[in-house]
């Protein structure tokens, strides 16, 4: 897919504003679709969103397919009828961080609540509306609707230490459970799809609107996920169903042991053997809800870091080689010779993986905080840069350019003076105009470089076990002066189109 000059912002919708403590689908959203409008914008770019597990982090979900329950709004279920509006009355709290925990337990409580009603009270179409929602997603939905009941049913355990009956899938204890928790599982189906719902007249609010959805899929699942209780056979586990092998990056500059991350790897030669089943399901549900998809650790598609699951740090893996190539040639029989990915291809890149991306004509990334060491050559620099790239002045990952701006050296930040001819005394304004009048065909900012946000903007420091995912923009940030920056910088700089895609 050709994306035409354009530009657009980061921002996971838990960071969205709101009055039940953390972001949510509904007027918030619509109302930075209409920002990004306003502001000359084409794109909003999201973090996974499924199901968040461990540490709240978008990127460990319990289901590959699965939207987060906690993104629901109430405000909509009260529109449809599932909710009353005195149910929503005096439940609500401060704006501030996401506070994911009290969320998680009042939005469970109305959701219950919601769903008993929907059974009781909703008329026939929408019924049959969920009906068909059901039959079209059964691929996924069966397991992870189980999957969820189960883990209720055994007080939140990893599916590892369930009964060895439906911990290994046994057709007894499937018919058992699927009937002793059948309300059980027809809730998580009926919280899915109102998810959906939801997240689908959004999506289409901002397509009409001009405004495209970039989308995120890390290489990787959880191991406490339906997908791997589901399939098995398509990872890298013993008879116990403990992970043999596990994913991870070897030790580099910034860490002497590696990482590692814990995931089960994928059995890629099972995964042939039914022409990669599993993955196009997977980029085919990932492209109905969104326009574009970043892959996540792109570099894992040409060889994984395997590492023994019994090593306590990522110093003894090795690399092994991945069928990435067969991959996407099938993704290409599905969607088409310009797939709409964006390749996340950061960090230590072999030829090898540039081989990869450049082959099927994926965009790779480019970070403005990586680029102004002391080499000309530096492939992140503005002036290195090529048309088929995405520019980014940073990611979630990163601090905020302004956090990132001052926590530079004097001859660090000399050197950013010197590449930009002045005293970089607007940031990260300055980083901002730098991506916009880039060559990329497409930049992105997180908004809160917009905002000019230092270190309390950040959205997650890797690996710090908690207090990451939390930050939220407040009600009335985005004014006319934000509008008015952004729309002069992509009018000036040829990205203010409302044609996403050239043919």
């Amino acid at each position: 897919m050709a994306i035409s000059r354009s530009s657009g912002i980061l921002l996971h919708p838990t960071s969205l504003p709101g009055r039940f403590g953390i972001g949510a689908l509904g007027a918030e959203a619509y109302a930075f679709v209409d920002f990004l409008a306003d502001a000359g914008q084409s794109w909003w770019q999201i973090l996974p969103l499924g199901p968040t597990g461990y540490g709240n982090s978008p990127y460990s979900s319990y289901s590959a397919f699965a939207g987060n329950p906690l993104l629901i709004c109430l405000e909509r279920l009260v529109e449809t009828g599932d909710l009353d509006l005195v149910d929503i009355e005096g439940v609500a709290m401060a704006e501030g961080e996401a506070h994911y925990s009290f969320v998680q337990g009042f939005k469970e409580r109305l959701l219950h609540k919601a769903s008993h009603r929907f059974w009781n009270e909703t008329t026939a179409p929408r019924r049959r509306e969920f009906d068909t929602f059901c039959v079209e997603q059964a691929f996924w939905l069966n397991d992870y609707a189980i999957f969820q009941a189960l883990r209720r049913h055994f007080k939140d355990v990893s599916w590892d230490r369930w009964p060895g009956p439906i911990r290994q899938r046994k057709q007894s204890a499937l018919h058992q459970y699927g009937t002793e928790l059948a309300e059980a599982i027809r809730h998580h189906k009926y919280v899915q799809f109102v998810f959906f719902e939801q997240w689908g007249i959004l999506k289409e609010y901002a397509n009409r609107h001009g405004i495209g959805i970039i989308g995120d899929i890390p290489i990787f699942v959880a191991y406490d996920s339906a997908d791997v209780w589901a399939n098995p056979q398509l990872f890298h586990l013993d008879e116990e169903g403990q992970p043999t092998v596990v994913a991870g990056v070897p030790p580099d500059y910034f860490s002497k042991t590696g990482q590692r991350w814990g995931n089960p790897l994928y059995n890629w030669e099972r995964m042939a053997e039914d022409g990669y089943f599993w993955w196009l399901a997977r980029f085919r549900a990932n492209l109905q809800q969104t326009d574009l998809v970043r892959i996540d650790h792109f570099r894992g598609f040409e060889a994984s870091w395997n590492i023994d699951a019994d090593e306590a740090t990522a110093i003894n893996g090795q690399w092994v080689q991945v069928p990435g190539a067969a991959l996407f040639h099938r993704l290409q029989q599905e969607f088409g010779c310009e797939l709409p990915l964006i390749a996340e291809d950061l960090g230590v890149i072999t030829p090898e993986v540039e081989a990869l991306r450049d082959s099927f004509g994926l965009p790779g990334m480019k970070i403005l905080q990586f680029a102004f060491g002391d080499d000309a050559e530096n492939p992140y620099l503005p002036h290195n840069l090529t048309r088929d790239c995405v520019i980014y002045t940073g990611t979630h990952d990163n601090n905020t350019s302004l956090g990132w701006w001052r926590s530079l050296k004097k001859v660090e930040k000399d050197r950013v003076r010197d590449y930009l001819g002045h005293n970089g005394g607007d940031m990260p304004m300055d980083l901002i105009r730098q991506a916009m009048a880039s060559v990329a065909r497409l930049s992105v900012f997180p908004l809160q470089d917009v905002l000019g946000l230092g270190d309390e903007g950040r959205m997650n420091l890797p690996g710090k076990p908690s207090g990451n995912w939390g930050w939220r923009f407040s009600p009335g940030t985005l004014n006319s002066e934000c509008t008015r920056k952004l729309s002069e910088l992509a009018t000036l700089y040829g990205r203010s189109r409302k044609q996403h895609f050239t043919d």
